[in-house]
């Protein structure tokens, strides 16, 4: 039963945040873009007031595998970095935290870009 309540607090969180994504994209003018760089700022801005970690205590990998854990993963390497390397570290610590999933989406791009045929929406 424990794991089910897992499942469902997962679900309920990593949907909540997906919802407010697609209000934001319904109900307002604000582009798609601008969207994930604001989710990516309020991941960032979360986690280096120390209020991420109790979401992601409760929600675990729904409040780390959207874009705002992205964001998180960002302000926690950098926060990391300056504490070992000093100023500079603030970029050295955002970039290592993040390699590996930006490694991932590069890679990825590539692949399914070698595989599918993009084209322009036709209205």
């Amino acid at each position: 039963m424990e794991i089910f309540l897992t499942y469902l607090k997962v679900f309920a969180i990593g949907g909540l945040i997906c919802m407010l994504g697609q209000i934001l994209i319904i109900k307002t003018k604000i582009t798609s873009s601008r969207i994930l760089v604001m989710f990516v700022c309020i991941g960032a801005v979360l986690e280096a007031c120390g209020l991420y970690e109790p979401i992601v205590t409760f929600a675990k990998a729904g409040a780390t595998v959207p874009i705002t854990g992205f964001g998180r993963s960002l302000a926690k390497g950098a926060i990391q970095g300056v504490k070992e390397m000093g100023f500079l570290g603030a970029f050295a610590g955002g970039l290592t935290a993040t390699a590996a999933g930006i490694a991932c989406a590069v890679l990825f791009a590539f692949v399914f870009s070698l595989i599918f045929s993009s084209r322009t929406k036709k209205f």
